[in-house]
């Protein structure tokens, strides 16, 4: 078309891929005709694609653009692309002549390194020329275009949108835009669906209401309404009602702080509570302190009781609250008498025990009541012939002929002049009878030990070491006596503190003076007692150690009985016979 009628006004622009290339080519043919016409070189230098050059050269030589650069004849004689002075051939550029002077073949420029791409441009080789290309693509809603630039892509006019029926669409560099056909009235804004919203006036950064009127927004529009004042917590009007002035609640008559330290803030206010006290925030009232619950086992020896403000010490029974209000001391319940006989205070509590001829009641512990001797298991073998109780102890009686009883009153012997010959004689000891005969006894205390009575020791002040506080509170001597094969197993002697308290623990215990075997212990309510668990066959004399370990309190105290058991022989008619 460029050739034959000189014009590409024919061609019009479409929006297709052929229609366009066409155009170009026609252009670019008009190109080297008007360098021909007008006498140019058609070997031009014009920044143009390397096919358009191509086109442009083949027309202004009239020659057809699709002949081959290294065959195709341009000039005088044989060259194929150029013929110069004296039959010289030479190229067009990006060529060069071939060793045989008359051919041409295509120059590498990208293997030369004499192309101009830039960085980030790929170089690609063209036959008489190269072009740069961009080693990253241009991204969605761009094209590459023959200058090697992105170019947007409009897809409103390639038709190349989803836009929905009712929107139109509206070109976006990279992309493209849909909008609803129907627009919305004023005070309206529409979504991406097209629905039309109503616009909140009222939350506008300027406000569309004047100052001192209140915004009410409507559909589609507001209203403004005069502001009535209206004051907030700790606020209160003033007296022209115009604007809200603090409250002073530290001067009201309701006494915000109750009896506490007022301090007023603005809006506001905060007490200064009392000791003992601490402020609620929230509440706003000073709110008594539970020490007891706060500082567990750090305030009191025994008992916290939180009291308003404040707390108090009690101790458990047994003992009395310190000077200092804290700590706690053995209260000595001796001194108010609470045995019938005799008392000994202990660690939280106190033991009673009974004079020598009294035990100590089941009922009630702290009464002693008399010990009929004479109705013991052995009762019919402590006098030779006759028994008779008395008040905390008995005597003996003889036959009224034939025996004689000698001065101790212990028991009967055959032979009356025994004790008159010096036969026996008696220290200052203490003398008991057994059955058809007698021991005398001395009752010893050892050592950081006081005698409390005639068969009893206590144990002195300890000066808190372990050795002491690990010796018997109390060391008691006791006497018994029995013929031998009575009944197994026979309780002979009972031993339990005077007293009980909720909590104790107490082991009773031999632990000297049974290498044998005869007797036992055993745990009873408030107790234990010792019993005869093997038969005792003939006569003989027990020295047994009875310990009793008594935990009160978290306290342990050891107290011991020293018992002297003698046994005798079952029938005393024989030796009186003899």
């Amino acid at each position: 078309m460029a050739k034959d009628q000189g014009t590409c006004d024919a061609l019009l622009s479409g929006s297709t891929c052929e229609t366009k290339t066409a155009k170009v080519c026609c252009e670019c043919c008009l190109l080297g005709r008007a360098a021909e016409e007008q006498g140019l070189s058609c070997d031009f230098s014009l920044t143009v694609s390397y096919q358009c050059g191509l086109v442009s050269r083949a027309c202004c030589v009239d020659k057809s653009p699709e002949t081959d650069g290294n065959s195709t004849q341009v000039g005088a004689g044989n060259c194929a692309q150029r013929c110069v002075g004296n039959n010289t051939c030479a190229c067009f550029a990006g060529y060069k002549l071939k060793p045989d002077g008359k051919n041409c073949e295509d120059i590498n420029e990208c293997l030369l390194g004499s192309h101009h791409c830039r960085p980030g441009e790929r170089c690609i080789n063209t036959m008489g020329s190269y072009r740069c290309q961009r080693e990253v693509s241009c991204g969605t809603g761009y094209e590459l275009t023959d200058s090697n630039s992105c170019k947007d892509i409009d897809e409103c006019e390639t038709n190349t949108h989803n836009c929905p029926k009712d929107f139109e669409c509206q070109n976006t560099p990279g992309s493209f835009r849909c909008h609803p056909s129907a627009q919305c009235q004023a005070g309206y804004i529409q979504d991406a669906l097209g629905s039309c919203i109503d616009i909140n006036e009222c939350l506008s950064v300027a406000g569309p209401c004047p100052s001192g009127q209140l915004c009410i927004n409507t559909v589609g529009s507001y209203t403004c309404q005069r502001n009535s004042v209206s004051c907030g917590r700790g606020y209160h009007l003033n007296e022209e009602g115009t604007r809200c002035v603090d409250i002073d609640e530290c001067a009201g008559s309701d006494n915000a702080c109750a009896g506490h330290g007022c301090i007023n803030l603005v809006g506001s206010y905060r007490c200064e509570c009392r000791s003992g006290f601490t402020f609620n925030s929230i509440t706003r009232v000073c709110e008594d302190i539970n020490e007891c619950r706060h500082f567990p086992g750090r305030l009191c020896a025994h008992k916290c009781d939180n009291v308003l403000g404040s707390y108090k010490c009690s101790c458990t029974t047994g003992f009395k609250l310190a000077s200092d209000g804290r700590n706690c001391d053995d209260l000595n319940e001796c001194e108010s008498s609470p045995c019938s006989q005799e008392c000994a205070n202990v660690y939280g509590s106190y033991q009673c025990y009974c004079r020598r001829g009294y035990q100590l009641s089941d009922v009630d512990g702290i009464t002693c009541e008399d010990i009929d001797e004479c109705a013991l298991p052995t009762g019919g073998h402590i006098c030779s012939y006759r028994c008779h109780n008395t008040p905390g102890s008995f005597h003996c009686t003889c036959p009224a002929k034939g025996y004689t009883l000698p001065f101790f009153n212990l028991g009967c012997f055959v032979d009356k002049h025994m004790y008159l010959n010096g036969e026996h004689t008696i220290s200052l000891m203490h003398c008991f009878n057994i059955q058809g005969g007698f021991r005398c006894l001395n009752f010893d205390c050892p050592p950081n030990y006081r005698r409390s009575s005639e068969t009893r020791c206590e144990r002195l002040p300890c000066n808190q070491s372990s050795e002491c506080l690990a010796l018997p509170v109390r060391i008691t001597y006791y006497h018994l006596t029995f013929p031998t094969n009575i009944p197994v197993p026979t309780n002979i002697f009972r031993m339990g503190p005077s007293n009980t308290m909720l909590g104790d623990n107490l082991q009773v215990a031999i632990v000297d003076g049974n290498e044998a075997g005869y007797f036992g212990t055993q745990r009873v309510d408030s107790g234990g007692v010792m019993v005869v668990q093997k038969p005792i066959l003939v006569p003989q004399d027990f020295e047994i150690s009875l310990e009793m370990k008594l935990w009160r309190y978290g306290s342990l105290s050891n107290y011991l009985s020293k018992i002297r058991v003698f046994v005798t022989q079952e029938d005393i008619s024989n030796s009186i016979a003899e």
